[in-house]
């Protein structure tokens, strides 16, 4: 049976390093505002609190540009944790500190993908009970096998979605949220995949694409302030929209669900 709902009780987050400005992206948008960032990546942190979510706050690494996207680390589940092995070389080290969180956090122990599997957190969504994972230039096939039986042997079901072929997205929850159900928000490079066809979709509306990232939690949905057509489809589905400016950390890449872990 799926879960209907996402609950969570706490998150990790860790603020942009000073050396934001030097990490990974394509986006050409322009170089970030490092004192914007912060106060946007403030306002994300509030909206979690707001909606009951304990936060655990890592120490910016400067050493590590893409720090503050702890997304891509790790994913944690109700049954347990494994580390990932992000695509990005330059991202390696950063699996090092969200291990010792985690182990803080968790009573379980933490598994992790190992060489030669690379997997980002941004390329996994979870939908209830079972688990989308990206094949992309961040996650390669080995890791995205050892992922799917970790997941197995933990009583999920998981397949695969392949993102290579798309420039437009970097990892598959670029363009994939749940939504609770059989509800997904869905950019519409994903509309027409068949591995989707079982549930309900929601496009984002044109032009609206970067709103598919987006955070179903605690009842609310965090979604990027400033795609009206889109939040408007989304609450009208019965959610709780609660809009987050993001433009500094659409400038790298990043989106919502990269600034968070969230442990149920």
């Amino acid at each position: 049976m799926m879960e209907s709902i996402a609950r969570f009780t706490r998150a990790i987050v860790c603020p942009p390093a000073d050396s934001y400005a030097k990490g990974l992206t394509n986006a050409a948008l322009g170089p970030p505002d490092l004192t914007l960032a912060r106060t946007q990546h403030a306002a994300y942190c509030a909206a979690l609190q707001q909606l009951g979510v304990q936060l655990t706050v890592l120490p910016a690494a400067p050493a590590y540009p893409d720090s503050t996207f702890v997304e891509d680390t790790a994913i944690v589940t109700a049954k347990g944790a494994i580390l990932c092995r992000p695509g990005a070389s330059s991202r390696a080290g950063e699996v090092h500190s969200m291990h010792a969180a985690l182990e803080r956090l968790l009573a379980h122990d933490v598994a992790a993908i190992t060489e030669p599997g690379t997997v980002d957190g941004g390329d996994i969504c979870q939908a209830g009970n079972h688990f989308f994972i990206g094949l992309s230039a961040r996650t390669n096939d080995a890791g995205a096998d050892q992922l799917g039986r970790w997941l197995h042997g933990k009583g999920y079901t998981s397949s695969t979605i392949s993102i290579r072929n798309d420039p437009t997205l970097l990892h598959l929850k670029s363009g994939l949220t749940w939504l609770g159900g059989i509800q997904l928000l869905v950019a519409p490079a994903l509309a027409q995949r068949a591995v989707l066809g079982n549930n309900d979709l929601t496009v984002t509306a044109p032009g609206e694409e970067y709103a598919a990232n987006a955070v179903l939690i605690n009842g609310g949905v965090l979604m990027a302030e400033g795609y009206p057509e889109t939040a408007a489809r989304v609450a009208a589905l019965g959610h709780q929209v609660i809009p987050l400016a993001m433009s500094e950390f659409q400038k790298m890449d990043g989106g919502l669900s990269c600034l968070s872990i969230r442990v149920p």
